[in-house]
C-alpha cells in the first residue's frame, strides 16, 4: 500500500485552508443554502426531543454517544424546547413516508424537522460534519439551513466474508462506516467456495466443516502455491442478530447473501451429497493445493472447501430434490435472522459442466421439457423464488438470473456492466446497479498500486462520475433503477486494514452517487471536501488510500500525429513536479516529448524540504507507428476503453497483465480491427501484435491475426497472417505475435480475430470470449 505520509498532507493541506462556505458535508446535500450568524457549540449541548423520548431511547443514546466521540462534549435532556441546543421533531409531514429532512443552524441553536427518525438520524449525520474548530480551540459553523432527502432508496456497500472471515467487531465498523455516508444497505455475503460464515442449526457441518479451508493460495492468482495455515470462521445465529440489531440502529438494512447454485464447494464439502458426483473428489490444482488436503486425500477424503480463487464445477445438484428441501431448511432459519424484505441467492458464475454429465439433471431437463442447461439454471432461480416469496422475501439475484428466463418478481443486480440492469428494466424488474467498471471496492484505485488487488482500474475520479442510471432507460424505465452499490470483494483481503485501504476515500465518492441528484454534484466541489473527509479518516485510525496524490501521467499523440509527448500533474499540496533525465532532475513546466525507447522518470517533492513524495516511472517501446493516427473498426467496450484506439499505439506493453487493465482494450466476442496511417510511406519488416490470456477472467488469445498494406488507404492487400498456436489457457500470460512481412507502404490495416466461444469445461463455457490488446508495433 501507499507509503505516502498521508499525516503531513493533511497538514500542508490545512494550511492552505478552506473557506468555512466549504461546508465539508459528505454526501452533499440537495438543498444549502448560508444564512446569517455563526453557531458556536456550547460546552454542554441541550438536547429536547418533541415525541416520545422512552420510544426513541436508542436514538436518543446513540446521538450522546457521537456527540461525545465528535466534540468531547457531554449533552443533557432537557423537557422544554427553549431550553435546547439541539431540538428535533419527527413530526414534520411535508417529507411524508421519505428519509428526507430540514435542519436549520443558526447563532441560537439548532433544530432538525423530519417525517421518520430514519430521516432525523440522517439530519444528525449533516450536523456532527458540520462543525470545525477555530482557532481558539472552539467547535463552530457558518449558520446554514439545509432541505435534504436521497436520491436512491437503495444506497449499499457489499462485503464478502466467504474469501477471507471478519469478526463481528469488524463488520460494526463496516456499518459504521455506511451510517456515516447515509448509505443503507449492508449486503452480506456470506456464503463461497472458500468458506460457509453463518450457522444454520439444521445443518451444523456447514460450519465445522464448511466454515474452514487447510490453506489458502498465496499472491496474485495463479499464485505462489499455498500458505498451509488454515482460515476460517463463522458467525453464530446470535452474533447475526447482534449485527442486525446494530445496523437497525443506524437505519442499515442487512441483506444475506446465501450463494446458489454456484459457488457452493464450502456446502459440498460439508454435505456431498448436495454435488451431481458426491464421490468424485474436489479438484484443487496441484499448485495451489495445501499439504493438509493432499494428506486428508490420500486417507480418502473426497469434498473439501476450496483453496484458490476462482469458479468451480462442482456446484448444487438440480436434479435432485434434496437440493432444494436442504436449501429450503437454510432459507427457513436465514429468514428468521434477517428482518429484510430482501435475501440474495447470488446466481452467477454456475458452469454447467457437471449438469450436462448428471443423470438426475438430464431427467429433470427432460421431464419439464427445458431447453438446455441455462433453463435448468432458470427453472431453480424461480423454484428457491416461490420459496422465498412465500416467506414474504424478494430474491436478489446476480444479472446471470436473467440467462433462461427471469423468475417474476426477481430484482437483478446488474454487475458485468449495465446491460442486465437495462434488459430487467425494460422487462419492469427492479435493479441495483452495481458493474465492476467502476463500483468494484476490489479494484485498484491506482494507475501503480503496490499491493496485490484483483485488477482492473476504478480511481475516486471514476467512481465520483458514475450515474446508475443509463441513457437507454429514459422515457420511464429510470424508475426501476433502485440505486447503485459498490463490491468488496476479499480474495486479496486477509485483514481488515486492506479493506479500509480499498473502501477509503471511495466510499466518499459512493455516498455522492446514491444520495445527491447530479445537477447538485460537482467533482471540483468534492475535491475542496476531500481535505476534511481524509483528517477524519485519519482520527477514525482508517488506513486511506493515498492514490489521490499520485503523479497523474497522460501519454498522448504529439500535434500532427508525429510520436508521443507524456504530461505530468499531481494533486498533492505543497510539492512540485520534477523530470529525470540521465540522473539529472529539473522542475517539470510543460508535456516532454518521448523520443527515444526507455524508461521516463519523475518525481513529486516537497516544496520547503526537497524530500520525494512520490514517483513515476514508464518504460516506452517506441516504433515506427507510436503516435501515429489509429481508427478502429469497432470500438472497444466500455468496459475496458483504455485510451481509446490510441491505447494501441502509444508506446506502452503492458507489464502488469489484468492487475493493470487500463493499459488494454477489452473486446466482447467481437474482433478487433485497427486501421494505422504511417504519415509517410516506410519499410515494414515486422508487425507485433501485444495480448493478454488468462481464462479464468475469460480472457482468450486471438484466433487470428491478419496484417493487410495499403499506398492510399483505400485498397488493401495481404501482408501477414497467423492462426492460433496454443490451446494451454490456464495461466495468466502477456503475449506477442509476430508478424513478418518486407513491403513498403503508409497504411497498415491488422484483424485481430476473436477466439470465439470459450471452450467446454472452462470458466464462463460458451460465453463469447474477451480480446484484450495492449500495443500494435511496427518496424
Amino acid at each position: 500500500m501507499k507509503k505516502i505520509l498521508l499525516s503531513t498532507l493533511f497538514l500542508l493541506w490545512a494550511s492552505i485552508g478552506i473557506a468555512q462556505s466549504v461546508f465539508p458535508l459528505v454526501p452533499y446535500p440537495n438543498q444549502l443554502t448560508e444564512q446569517k450568524g455563526k453557531f458556536i457549540l456550547p460546552e454542554t449541548v441541550t438536547l429536547f426531543m418533541e415525541e416520545d423520548r422512552g420510544a426513541n431511547q436508542s436514538f436518543v443514546d446513540l446521538l450522546q454517544e457521537d456527540i461525545k466521540k465528535a466534540w468531547n462534549v457531554n449533552t443533557k435532556i432537557v423537557q422544554r424546547p427553549e431550553e435546547a441546543t439541539l431540538r428535533i421533531t419527527t413530526k414534520d409531514k411535508g417529507q411524508q413516508d421519505k428519509p428526507g429532512y430540514e435542519l436549520l443552524v443558526a447563532d441560537s441553536g439548532v433544530l432538525i424537522k423530519a417525517s421518520n427518525l430514519e430521516g432525523a438520524f440522517y439530519a444528525t449525520r449533516t450536523f456532527l460534519q458540520l462543525l470545525q474548530q477555530n482557532n481558539k480551540g472552539k467547535w463552530e459553523c457558518q449558520a446554514v439551513f439545509i432541505e435534504d432527502f436521497p436520491r436512491f432508496s437503495y444506497r449499499g456497500m457489499h462485503l464478502d466474508v466467504g474469501r477471507h472471515f471478519f469478526p463481528v467487531p469488524v463488520i460494526k465498523q463496516y456499518i459504521d462506516w455506511l451510517a456515516y455516508h447515509k448509505l443503507n444497505k449492508f449486503h452480506w455475503h456470506l456464503t463461497e467456495d472458500q468458506g460457509w460464515r453463518i450457522e444454520i442449526k439444521q445443518f451444523p457441518l456447514l460450519t465445522s466443516v464448511g466454515g474452514w479451508r487447510n490453506g489458502t493460495l498465496m499472491g496474485r492468482y495463479p499464485g505462489k502455491g499455498n500458505d498451509n495455515t488454515p482460515h476460517g470462521g463463522f458467525y453464530t445465529q446470535a452474533e447475526i442478530r447482534e449485527v442486525v440489531a446494530y445496523a437497525q440502529e443506524r437505519f442499515v438494512e442487512v441483506i444475506p447473501e446465501i450463494e446458489m447454485p454456484g459457488h457452493s464447494s464450502a456446502a459440498i464439502a460439508a454435505y456431498p451429497w448436495l454435488s451431481c458426483f458426491p464421490n468424485q473428489p474436489t479438484s484443487i490444482p496441484a499448485n495451489m493445493i495445501s499439504q493438509q488436503s493432499i494428506k486428508k486425500q490420500k486417507e480418502g477424503a473426497i469434498k473439501l472447501v476450496q483453496e484458490t480463487w476462482g469458479v468451480f464445477d462442482d456446484v448444487f445438484c438440480a436434479g435432485n430434490d434434496s437440493t432444494f428441501m436442504f436449501l429450503e431448511k437454510v432459507i427457513d432459519e436465514v429468514s428468521v435472522l434477517f428482518p429484510s424484505r430482501y435475501i440474495h441467492i447470488g446466481g452467477d458464475e454456475c458452469p454447467k459442466t457437471h449438469w450436462k454429465k448428471c443423470a438426475r439433471c438430464q431427467q429433470r431437463i427432460r421431464s419439464l421439457q427445458l431447453k438446455d442447461e441455462h433453463e435448468l439454471q432458470s427453472y431453480f432461480v424461480k423454484r428457491i423464488e416461490d420459496y422465498l416469496n412465500k416467506k414474504g422475501k424478494t430474491l436478489i439475484g446476480w444479472d446471470e438470473i436473467l440467462e433462461g428466463g427471469l423468475a417474476p418478481n426477481a430484482v437483478v443486480m446488474s454487475w458485468r456492466g449495465e446491460s442486465g440492469g437495462i434488459e430487467a428494466a425494460k422487462e419492469r424488474h427492479e435493479v441495483i446497479m452495481t458493474p465492476g467498471q467502476p463500483v468494484y471496492f476490489d479494484h485498484s484505485q491506482s494507475e501503480n498500486e503496490d499491493s496485490v488487488t484483483i485488477g482492473g482500474y476504478n480511481p475516486l475520479e471514476k467512481v465520483y462520475h458514475y450515474d446508475p442510471v443509463p441513457q437507454a432507460l429514459a422515457g420511464g424505465f429510470e424508475k426501476y433503477v433502485l440505486g447503485t452499490q459498490a463490491n468488496v470483494w476479499t480474495e486479496y483481503m486477509p485483514h481488515s486494514t486492506k479493506i479500509q485501504y480499498m473502501v477509503f476515500p471511495r466510499i466518499a465518492a459512493l455516498s455522492e452517487i446514491c444520495w445527491t441528484v447530479p445537477d447538485k454534484k460537482s467533482w471540483s466541489g468534492f475535491e475542496k471536501r476531500l481535505p476534511t473527509f481524509f483528517e477524519r479518516y485519519k482520527e477514525w485510525g482508517v488506513q486511506t488510500s493515498s492514490a489521490y496524490f499520485d503523479i497523474a501521467a497522460s501519454v498522448r499523440p504529439q500535434p500532427g500525429n508525429r510520436g508521443i509527448e507524456l504530461a505530468l500533474t499531481t494533486k498533492a499540496p505543497g510539492t512540485t513536479l520534477h523530470w529525470i533525465e540521465n540522473n539529472n532532475t529539473s522542475p517539470y513546466r510543460n508535456a516532454i516529448p518521448i523520443a527515444k525507447s526507455g524508461v521516463a522518470r519523475a518525481q513529486s517533492k516537497d516544496t520547503i524540504t526537497g524530500a520525494v513524495k512520490s514517483r513515476y516511472e514508464q518504460l516506452f517501446q517506441l516504433h515506427k507507428a507510436t503516435g501515429r493516427k489509429i481508427s478502429l473498426t469497432t470500438p472497444a467496450s466500455r468496459n475496458y476503453p483504455g485510451d481509446g484506439a490510441f491505447t494501441l499505439v502509444n508506446g506502452i506493453k503492458a507489464s502488469k497483465g489484468f492487475s493493470r487493465t487500463r493499459d488494454y482494450l477489452g473486446f466482447s466476442g467481437s474482433d478487433a480491427e485497427a486501421l494505422i496511417d504511417l504519415g509517410e510511406q516506410v519499410s515494414v519488416g515486422k508487425v507485433e501484435v501485444s495480448f493478454l490470456q488468462r481464462a479464468s477472467s475469460w480472457i482468450y488469445p486471438p484466433a487470428a491475426v491478419e496484417v493487410f498494406y495499403s499506398e492510399d488507404g483505400n485498397q488493401f492487400m495481404s501482408a501477414a497472417s497467423m492462426s492460433l498456436e496454443s490451446t494451454d489457457f490456464m495461466e495468466e500470460k502477456m503475449k506477442l505475435k509476430e508478424l513478418k512481412t518486407n513491403i513498403k507502404c503508409r497504411f497498415i490495416k491488422v484483424l485481430v480475430k476473436n477466439y470465439g466461444l470459450i471452450p467446454a469445461g472452462q470458466a464462463g463455457e460458451g460465453k463469447p470470449a474477451w480480446l484484450f490488446l495492449d500495443e500494435i508495433s511496427i518496424y
